[in-house]
């Protein structure tokens, strides 16, 4: 357990100096301002990125050795993930035959028909509805 810490204390301290390694160029004042990247700042900058991209990925690495651990000596309880319910399935509706279909709708049309008929021929006008129109009911 010491070492995995240790080796995240490194890790950490690796990612300042290649942030100081990126940075010292300008802060120094070695590169000059309002000029073309000199060798030795694009040497400088780009081996510092090198360094704290690598000294980023060990911290995170050490970090996750040492969850690990504290997981492992119960130290540590993990959660487990809310699973989101799944929504409940919807029963199918039941399929029926179209004659089926046909003698249930059966009396609905034969009301219509008569519905029509009873309202007589001022309902259309040249096969427009008239607006306006109402019956009472």
């Amino acid at each position: 357990m010491i070492r995995k810490f240790a080796g995240t204390v490194a890790a950490a301290l690796a990612v300042l100096a290649g942030l100081w390694m990126m940075i010292a160029p300008f802060a120094l004042g070695s590169q000059p301002e309002n000029a073309d990247w000199t060798g030795t700042t694009q040497s400088e900058f780009f081996t510092g990125l090198g360094v704290a991209v690598v000294g980023l990925v060990g911290a995170v690495s050490f970090a996750l050795a040492i969850r690990e651990e504290l997981v492992t000596r119960g130290l540590v309880v993990v959660r487990p993930r809310r699973a989101e319910p799944e929504p409940e399935p919807v029963p199918a509706a039941p399929q029926g035959s179209s004659a089926e279909l046909a003698a249930l709708l059966a009396p609905l049309v034969e009301a219509l028909r008569e519905d029509l008929n009873r309202a007589g021929g001022d309902r259309r006008q040249n096969g427009k509805p008239l607006v306006g129109v109402e019956e009472n009911r």
